[in-house]
């Protein structure tokens, strides 16, 4: 099949996808669509909300859409790295055996990744970025495609691990959840609280998400569009001669180079989503909130006069 013809089809699928991620979901356009830009990227994401936003049901409800494997990892302070890989345990026949852990799936969720100690969010991060684990010494192989989607909650910090800065990097999405309008809170009530069940049908398989990946990998992009999103990135450094004046105030590390590769990464996506064969710089910002949230330090000048980073990244346009 041609690449415009794949571009075609990916339009159509992606929009029988929506439809049925929305029987479940009510409202959270905004966040599905970052979540599925993510996958089809071949990122992972971290969500930020507080407890009762449907985050679980969400992401269970785009695995089975997607027809792919879903494990829900709950992290608590007293998890070992072991409980997500897995084990090796003496059989019958007293040979070692390797018993898999919840990592092995094909969409993790890490729910509340910063409950946990270091060691064992350092065992997950291995995992989403070689897709491999090492155990005594082996190393297992990830079934692709592979992504993991952890949550934080912004309001509890006490007996929380945060995540380190290089480890928030690699994410390449932090998608911030509000609560529904009032309407939308409404649906959920109705719909929620009789003993109607929704079926969602999965529309993927394994190997065209794949295929979809390494279609808009061969995305071409034009040189204007790197340009500006290298731009983009390089006004977040507040040493950097074209930071904003907002940055240079307000800011206290910029991003790195990894966040030039995510911006140009998902904006392919979210340009082939809309049908077109290659993005434009209305496309690198549409997704630059998503990209660049986690990855600008304020200071505390910011958290002081109350600075968001939504006014940080808006003054890079």
């Amino acid at each position: 099949m041609s690449d415009v013809a794949a571009v075609e089809q990916f339009v159509q699928q992606y929009k029988a996808l929506k439809s049925e991620v929305a029987k479940v979901i009510v409202g959270q356009d905004d966040v599905v669509n970052q979540i599925l830009i993510s996958i089809f990227s071949g990122g992972h994401a971290l969500l930020i909300g507080v407890p009762g936003l449907a985050k679980t049901l969400m992401v269970n409800t785009i695995a089975q859409a997607l027809g792919l494997d879903f494990k829900r990892i709950q992290f608590t302070p007293d998890l070992m790295p072991s409980d997500i890989l897995g084990s090796e345990i003496l059989d019958e026949n007293r040979h070692f055996k390797f018993i898999k852990g919840p990592i092995f799936g094909n969409i993790i969720l890490a729910d509340e990744i910063n409950r946990t100690p270091p060691k064992t969010q350092a065992a997950l991060l291995e995992a989403m970025q070689e897709r491999s684990v090492t155990v005594a010494g082996q190393q297992y192989k990830l079934s692709l495609p592979y992504f993991v989607l952890a949550t934080q909650n912004p309001i509890e910090q006490e007996g929380t691990y945060p995540l380190p800065e290089a480890q928030l990097d690699r994410f390449m999405f932090a998608i911030t959840l509000d609560y529904p309008s009032f309407a939308e809170e409404v649906q959920v009530v109705k719909s929620t609280t009789t003993d109607i069940k929704t079926t969602v049908n999965p529309l993927f398989s394994a190997q065209q998400i794949t295929d979809f990946q390494n279609l808009i990998r061969r995305i071409p992009v034009a040189d204007n569009v790197v340009e500006y999103a290298v731009t983009m990135v390089g006004k977040t450094r507040p040493k950097e001669a074209t930071a904003s004046s907002l940055v240079k105030e307000y800011v206290e590390w910029g991003a790195g180079p990894r966040a030039s590769q995510n911006l140009i990464l998902a904006a392919k996506t979210h340009a082939v989503i809309q049908g077109k064969f290659s993005p434009d710089i209305e496309n690198v910002q549409a997704i630059a909130k998503g990209i660049l949230r986690h990855r600008i330090i304020k200071n505390y000048k910011a958290e002081a006069e109350g600075i968001t980073d939504e006014q940080i990244i808006e003054s890079l346009f």
